[in-house]
């Protein structure tokens, strides 16, 4: 349990981190880069077996893994898009409704059990996102021209969550996960600096050390969120669908919390009304 409460709390970190970042209007994409980097030497750092450059090819995960880095900052910059034409709350409700991937995922592939006590508790996880998700009492309105954006992020969060936990299952030995964290996000950070130097040669790029500082201050704990996870996820608590929704509702009520604390956010009913069924949800699906 504790490696699943560990890895909610540094996804909340990050979203803490996100939250500064736009008081002290950071540029997204260079913080992410940098993030990675550090995410990468933070991963090696915390591995304990023989780095052998050469070698590396020749672990089972390793292609795997650079695929998924590629999808992580992909997804992101698919988010930044859609924040930019389709509003945040879209983006928040595509990614945290993504859950229902590696929740069906870990139903169907591994077999795992489904009760009515779990069902209804993942069934009141997704309302809890959405409600606890959602900042104004208007629906959330969609460009039906722009419907595929947030489509993408849908299907591209819940591929990550689930490429994870299928690679940690399937190939990943278990004192090679700070190695496997490490390398996803070492293959974020390569492809962003490639998007970095084609801003370079287009003359877009504005380099600022604050965001460098940023990028520090979000590495650490995003490794750290995955890295947990995916301990989390081979420990034997609850099954993975179980693991992945507490996850996911707990991040959203956590930083919830977080935003009024510390950004003085204020909540409408339907707000409150998520938060305590996430609370339900959370007790349902533990059962």
């Amino acid at each position: 349990m504790i490696y699943l409460l560990l890895s909610i709390l540094a996804s909340t970190i990050i979203f803490i981190n996100f939250k500064l970042f736009e008081r002290f209007n950071i540029n997204i994409l260079q913080a992410i880069v940098v993030n990675y980097c550090i995410a990468f030497m933070t991963g090696i750092l915390a591995y304990e077996g023989t780095i052998t450059i050469s070698q590396l090819p020749n672990l089972n995960w390793f292609y795997y893994s650079l695929v998924l880095g590629a999808l992580f900052i992909i997804v992101f910059n698919l988010m930044a898009i859609t924040t930019q034409r389709s509003g945040l709350s879209a983006v928040s409700v595509a990614t945290k409704m993504s859950v229902v991937i590696p929740v069906l995922f870990g139903l169907i592939y591994y077999n795992e059990s489904l009760g009515a006590t779990k069902l209804i508790g993942i069934g009141i996880a997704l309302i809890a996102v959405y409600l606890t998700s959602k900042k104004s009492n208007q629906g959330i309105s969609i460009n039906r021209k722009l419907i595929l954006l947030p489509i993408l992020v849908f299907v591209g969060s819940g591929i990550i969550d689930t490429s994870l936990k299928f690679l940690e299952d399937t190939y990943v030995a278990n004192n090679d996960v700070p190695l496997f964290s490490a390398i996803i996000f070492l293959a974020a950070a390569i492809i962003g600096f490639i998007i970095i130097i084609i801003q370079v040669i287009k003359g877009s790029l504005k380099f600022e050390i604050k965001n460098v500082i940023a990028g520090i201050c979000l590495g650490v704990p995003n490794y750290f969120s995955i890295y947990y996870l995916v301990k989390a996820l081979r420990s034997d608590i609850l099954e993975s669908s179980g693991i992945f929704a507490i996850n996911n509702v707990s991040i959203v009520m956590l930083s919830t919390f977080a935003g009024i604390f510390l950004f003085k956010e204020k909540l409408i009913r339907k707000n409150w009304i998520g938060i305590a069924l996430a609370i339900l949800s959370i007790i349902l699906i533990s059962l």
